[in-house]
């Protein structure tokens, strides 16, 4: 026998130990079947068998905890492991790592919210804390009775097949160097494609570029400027090709957006979805996708004329017959293998035969583009529920957009209730979502209300969206104001930065809710038919926030409601500089991070990175930036120094400046409830231009974004060798303090990631230590 089969041997007879002893449940040996299973775990009540079954997967060994992330474990399922055959099986599969070295072993459920495509396969996270042992009793026997129900609508299980487009927030190494990843005249692109030339990027659509360029070329207009993989200012979203040219009217740039795809078939869906292929992931309808592109470029920012910009899907590989009810009149025509003629035609109406220079001129200009700032969110959703201006949402954003506006209709069709979750980074664009369907909904009567755990950002949603409206004003709540709500009262309730979902309702801002037996996340799942939730588990900064979707997953089972999760992988603002951040704080333990001086050579990079030298320089370089170029710059730390009431010395209430380094000195933000005059409440804080003067915490910034952040890093989280360090010592949070030693350094990383997106511009780094300051300044370079 083998040592990998004497490890599986003792791995399987360690499960069945720990199911006997622990559960004092039965593991039956399915090994000798050889379908696929390895037992099923039968649960028992008072020594009799109680009717409720568990397929178990037994993984052990050392290579099955080799991938290491903060909540568990990676596996990675190989082809012999039938993934298909798990998910069908007639009861649900547990996922077990046995640690024969420890004698423990941890289990996750096998779903389609727990599987995470990886592109050539998958992948599960199963967490530390599902430790298989008799603390696993209860969840585990609400696995079995749940007996994965009978997914009786189509509607929750495709929902539920989203769950597997999660992806790994990008590291810098994801980030593309340009704004487009090739540009030519469209005959030599054709003819470097027929020559597998090293000019055209590897990850460029060959087949399907080469076949619209042939068509291109074939009516004679081989002497466009081509843009492939063209990068939508301020976002993460790629355009296949472009074809840049002038109008045979007017001479001025006019452009064809071009969104490739390699289907052979697909069909319908519901509204704006589609299937394709033999996928069962709902995506977006590839007109729809390339009409929001075109839409993001003259209404979302960039300002191009709509009658320069029009737009074409091409679906090369398949057949009329093969894409019954897809196609679409109207201003985003749709072409097949069968169509092509036709778009060749179509160009020919499109642009003129014009002389390279001008066609060249027409590409320079929408490159040129990406450097329009993006615009504030708050700005954005001011104008999109108050009915002035739409916000245009792209790719996985109108996906997410699209089956919350499913889920309620089926809701009031079937009375089956959904909770949703939203999951994505900074920049992903939940907050965007999330005003986008409070509008939407709104204007459909739907009895709606938005909620945030963030003192701050519900203040400015009130303050900038629902100034001169009171009613507005009431649909933005806190998270913990529904204590009292009856049950299904809201048709839907939306959670932003739901991360910060505390285990009750009692007020963290001062008034005390009524007692309740139920957490606060089963208040928020009961109040309405669909409670969606928007949140970043990487923004966890507080050891009582709860807010993730494990725990969202295990109210939501308590209660008998579906779950479904969907991943944003798309990302709307400076991708570069938060992939930066994320390489500085070792988020994802990369071997190498990049400094800023190397990332900031890419065309698609609008942000700036400064380092300072002192705390005086970081604010002179703030202040500069909002001078010159305009926007909201302020200066945030981690919570190293004491946080004082304001005082009052001959009639004048001032704040102390408790944030002292050296000879400069700066004061927090003012507490709630303790007004000074000359100085904006805490609440108001992050948006009035006087808060310029005093330092901000993460509890104030969570949630809001500036142009310009500056950042101080105290001793709480330093640099040492090639790690970083976290200092309960000095660190002043009182709640983050008495976090569990394996919670702290997490909770300050989060922290510091925090303050560190926040700003969408520019970010200034400093540090009180040596070390650290060291190597920020090799980190920024």
């Amino acid at each position: 026998m083998s040592s990998n089969q004497l490890a599986g041997a003792a791995g399987e007879a360690l499960v069945s130990f720990l199911v006997h002893h622990e559960l004092g449940w039965v593991l039956r040996d399915q090994r000798q079947l050889d379908v696929g299973i390895d037992g099923q775990i039968e649960i028992v009540d008072d020594g009799k068998a109680a009717g409720l079954l568990l397929g178990a997967q037994v993984k052990s060994g050392p290579s099955v905890f080799k991938e290491s992330a903060p909540e568990g474990w990676y596996y990675r399922p190989s082809k012999r492991d039938n993934v298909d055959y798990w998910l069908r099986y007639p009861m649900p599969v547990l996922l077990v790592l046995a640690d024969n070295a420890t004698k423990r072993a941890y289990w996750q459920l096998v779903s389609t919210w727990t599987l995470v495509s990886t592109g050539i396969g998958w992948k599960i996270l199963v967490p530390r804390v599902n430790e298989l042992n008799a603390n696993a009793k209860d969840d585990l026997r609400a696995l079995a009775t749940s007996q994965h129900t009978d997914l009786a609508s189509d509607l929750v299980a495709l929902l539920h097949k989203t769950a597997q487009e999660k992806v790994t927030p990008p590291d810098e190494t994801d980030v593309p160097a340009s704004a487009a990843k090739a540009r030519g005249r469209a005959a030599l692109l054709l003819n470097d494609l027929e020559a597998n030339s090293p000019s055209v990027s590897a990850d460029i659509d060959g087949k399907g570029v080469r076949a619209l360029l042939t068509q291109l070329v074939g009516v004679g207009f081989g002497h466009l400027d081509v843009l492939l993989g063209y990068r939508l200012p301020n976002s993460s979203a790629l355009v296949d090709v472009v074809l840049c040219g002038t109008d045979p009217c007017t001479a001025e740039a006019i452009y064809v957006l071009v969104e490739l795809k390699a289907w052979a078939n697909a069909r319908a869906l519901f509204d704006d979805l589609v299937l394709a292929d033999d996928s069962a992931l709902p995506t977006l309808h590839p007109v729809e996708q390339v009409r929001r592109y075109r839409d993001y470029l003259v209404h979302g920012g960039p300002g191009l004329k709509p009658e320069s910009v029009h737009c074409l899907a091409y679906l090369y590989n398949a057949h009329e017959t093969a894409i019954a009810g897809l196609n679409e009149d109207g201003d985003a025509p749709l072409y097949t293998v069968d169509t092509g003629a036709r778009l060749a035609e179509q160009l020919r109406t499109v642009f003129d035969a014009a002389p390279l220079a001008e066609t060249q001129m027409a590409a320079d200009l929408l490159l040129d583009l990406r450097r329009t700032p993006p615009k504030a969110f708050l700005k954005a959703a001011a104008e999109e529920i108050q009915g002035r201006e739409r916000i245009v949402l792209m790719d996985e954003q109108q996906v997410a957009f699209t089956l919350v506006t499913n889920a309620v209709e089926q809701a009031a069709l079937s009375h089956r209730k959904t909770v949703v979750v939203v999951l994505g980074g900074p920049g992903s664009g939940k907050s965007t979502i999330a005003m986008s369907l409070y509008a939407e909904l709104a204007r459909r009567g739907q009895r709606v209300y938005h909620a945030t755990g963030s003192r701050s950002f519900t203040s400015s949603l009130r303050t900038h969206i629902g100034f001169d409206n009171p009613q507005a004003r009431a649909m933005f709540k806190y998270i913990n104001n529904f204590t009292d709500t009856e049950p299904a009262s809201l048709d839907v309730l939306l959670c932003d930065e739901a991360h910060r979902v505390r285990e009750s309702s009692v007020s963290q801002h001062g008034a005390r809710g009524a007692w309740t037996p139920r957490s606060q996340m089963e208040e928020l799942i009961t109040a309405a038919r669909v409670p969606v939730f928007f949140l970043d588990e990487n923004q966890i900064v507080h050891p009582g926030e709860t807010g993730s979707l494990a725990s969202i997953t295990a109210a939501a089972q308590r209660l008998g409601r579906d779950v479904v999760a969907i991943h944003l992988r798309g990302h709307f603002r400076s991708q570069v500089l938060d992939a930066w951040v994320d390489g500085l704080l070792r988020l994802n333990s990369p071997v190498r991070s990049t400094p800023w001086s190397e990332m900031a050579t890419r065309s698609d990079c609008d942000a700036v990175v400064h380092s300072a030298n002192s705390p005086q320089e970081l604010e002179s370089w703030l202040r500069s930036r909002q001078e010159k170029e305009g926007g909201i710059a302020r200066i945030t730390a981690g919570y190293c120094w004491t946080w004082s009431d304001p005082i009052t010395e001959n009639g004048t209430t001032m704040l102390l400046p408790d944030v002292q380094i050296g000879e400069w000195s700066r004061p927090w933000h003012a507490k709630p409830g303790k007004p000074v005059p000359g100085v904006p409440q805490s609440d108001s804080w992050a948006t009035d231009e006087r808060g310029f003067g005093q330092v901000g915490g993460v509890y104030i910034t969570q949630g809001v974004d500036y142009d310009w952040v500056g950042v101080i890093f105290g001793n709480d989280f330093v640099w040492r060798g090639d790690r970083w360090v976290a200092r309960r010592k000095y660190s002043h949070d009182p709640v983050v303090n008495r976090a569990a030693e394996s919670d702290f350094t997490r909770l300050i990383r989060n922290t510091y990631r925090v303050l560190l997106t926040r700003g969408i511009r520019g970010v200034c780094v400093y540090s009180v230590d040596q070390q650290t300051q060291e190597y920020l300044r090799a980190m920024v370079g």
